[in-house]
């Protein structure tokens, strides 16, 4: 059993965007849905706590009412190793009222804020030439989705 498991609070999106985001991402599964009965405080019937699994990484995800929003504080960070890969998620997570946001960032139309980072990344950054990992920053810094073509053209100064 995995001892630390995110547990995602939704207002009462909780199935459905478990049922996202094992579309999303290979290797994934719905392992149990809990739904409320009569003694609430759901209605009866609807799910109350849905655990499921991305790519290995359990997850719970609780329709506990409006109190709480996702924030940019915490977020999930999806390691790419293509440009395709990068652009499958970044797509498919955006899709259906998502929002881009700076530095390979973006927010599901839940509103959980994802990374969406190749591999190649922290190779480019931590160059061991400063000089060119920051012209690899200073491109960085301009993108939405990241592209790891320009990333590496302004690492070699092209």
């Amino acid at each position: 059993m995995q001892k630390i498991i995110p547990f995602l609070w939704f207002d009462n999106q909780a199935e459905e965007a478990a049922n996202f985001y094992v579309s999303v991402f290979k290797n994934s599964k719905i392992n149990n849905v809990t739904r409320y009965g009569d003694a609430g405080p759901g209605p009866k019937g609807t799910a109350m706590i849905v655990t499921f699994t991305l790519e290995g990484q359990d997850f719970y995800a609780l329709n506990g009412g409006p109190m709480f929003k996702f924030t940019e504080a915490v977020s999930l960070y999806v390691n790419c190793e293509t440009q395709e890969e990068v652009d499958k998620l970044w797509n498919t997570l955006i899709s259906g009222g998502g929002a881009e946001s700076q530095c390979g960032w973006l927010k599901d139309k839940y509103g959980l804020s994802w990374q969406i980072i190749p591999t190649a990344l922290q190779r480019i950054l931590g160059g061991p030439d400063p000089v060119k990992s920051g012209r690899a920053m200073q491109a960085m810094l301009k993108m939405q989705k990241l592209d790891i073509k320009a990333l590496e053209a302004a690492y070699e100064g092209k």
